[in-house]
């Protein structure tokens, strides 16, 4: 039995390999305090963990839910969207629900990319913008996230032939990894730039809850024409295990989407969706985890500066993307960090960034903290890191 080509070729999932990092020293009898994988460590808040409980009883009998989405579902999400970024979507047209962001971000490529047909990706940056359009038969063209340009995309830099060729440009503001947040002139030169080329705009905000200054926008709040916009619970609310998202946007193109997703799954449970519509009755415990994650970020940023690090502290996201030390890469840097004294496991920046035509990984020389430990792990890698390494 051989596996087909597609998968054959497929590179590992970074993340991956940092669970057999981790089990690998826990065999060792060290104890890792692990930063690789973007999974918050604290539990779903309780009172979204009832909604589901009581749900679970009501739609005892429900049968498959729908393929859209709950009526409440969306409009209990046409309501948010209202009060956080003063638009107003039609629930019936502009919203469908996904089983998490993941799965619809990945599946998108499907409804409009023809064999060799580009996607637009920036990099680093999440792996399923370029997966998703590999499965399609699309060619990914990498666009390069620079700290001299504040991690935003260069679009003077993009080939006249790629953006031609091209059909869905991916945006991912707030950024993972680098904690970036957009300008307007960003939006309004992406949103233009789209529209010139006649190229879907696809914007991933899973990230848009998690900030520490100003709230992070909406492309939504500039256009709905020819642009979709991918939201995910998993990070607002810790949720990573209840796959529960939406997309919304441009009504004709998520009616691709839809399409593709009746063919190839069944809709997101109804418990899950009552568990959502809780999740959006209260901001709180919103507030609650940017105060947390805000502490976490401080801590950690002041150790690395304390060993001679450049200082980094990510405006929004529960991402640092420390640089390295000098005549480091980041795997050297990131294996200094398994040691045994410090046990801490952290994502190589050149794992989870793809090499552009030029040749370059611009993840290269950071590295990536996932700031889901507890606070009190948190504050115990600060210390093993001052105590053990300098710089």
């Amino acid at each position: 039995m051989q596996l087909s080509k597609r998968i054959a070729e497929l590179p590992n999932y970074p993340f991956a390999g940092l669970e057999k990092i981790v089990a690998d020293l826990k065999k060792t009898g060290v104890k890792p305090i692990d930063f690789g994988v973007g999974d918050p460590a604290d539990p779903t808040p309780d009172f979204i963990r009832a909604a589901a409980q009581k749900s679970i009883d009501r739609h005892a009998a429900s049968g498959y839910p729908s393929y859209i989405g709950s009526a409440d579902f969306r409009e209990a999400i046409a309501k948010w969207f209202a009060r956080r970024f003063g638009v107003r979507l039609n629930s019936e047209t502009e919203i469908t629900s996904s089983i998490g962001s993941k799965e619809a971000i990945f599946h998108f490529p499907l409804a409009f990319v023809n064999p060799n047909d580009v996607v637009l990706i920036p990099t680093p940056g999440y792996p399923p913008y370029a997966r998703g359009c590999e499965f399609a038969g699309g060619k990914p063209y990498f666009l390069p996230l620079f700290k001299e340009n504040n991690f935003l995309i260069d679009f003077a830099k993009i080939p006249a032939e790629m953006a031609k060729r091209a059909k869905i440009l991916w945006l991912n503001y707030p950024n993972s990894p680098t904690g970036a947040i957009a300008t307007d002139e960003f939006f309004e030169t992406a949103v233009e730039f789209c529209r010139r080329n006649k190229i879907i705009l696809a914007s991933d905000l899973a990230y848009s809850e998690i900030y520490f200054g100003a709230k992070p926008k909406s492309i939504l709040e500039f256009t709905r024409k020819n642009v979709v916009e991918f939201h995910s619970f998993s990070k607002r609310s810790r949720m990573t295990g209840y796959r529960v998202g939406f997309v919304a946007g441009d009504a004709e193109i998520l009616d691709g989407l839809k399409k593709v997703k009746t063919n190839i799954d069944s809709g997101t449970p109804n418990f899950l969706q009552d568990a959502a519509i809780a999740a959006f009755t209260d901001e709180q415990h919103v507030e609650k985890s940017i105060a947390e994650y805000r502490e976490k970020r401080d801590i950690l940023t002041a150790a690395f500066e304390s060993i001679g690090l450049e200082k980094c502290e990510p405006a929004a996201t529960f991402y640092i993307w420390q640089r390295v030390p000098d005549g480091m890469t980041s795997e050297d840097f990131a294996r200094k960090l398994l040691a045994p004294k410090i046990a801490v496991v952290a994502t190589p920046g050149s794992w989870i960034s793809d090499v552009t035509e030029d040749g370059a990984n611009p993840g290269e020389g950071f590295v990536r903290f996932a700031l889901v430990p507890t606070v009190a792990e948190v504050r115990e890698a600060a210390e093993r890191i001052r105590r053990n390494l300098k710089f």
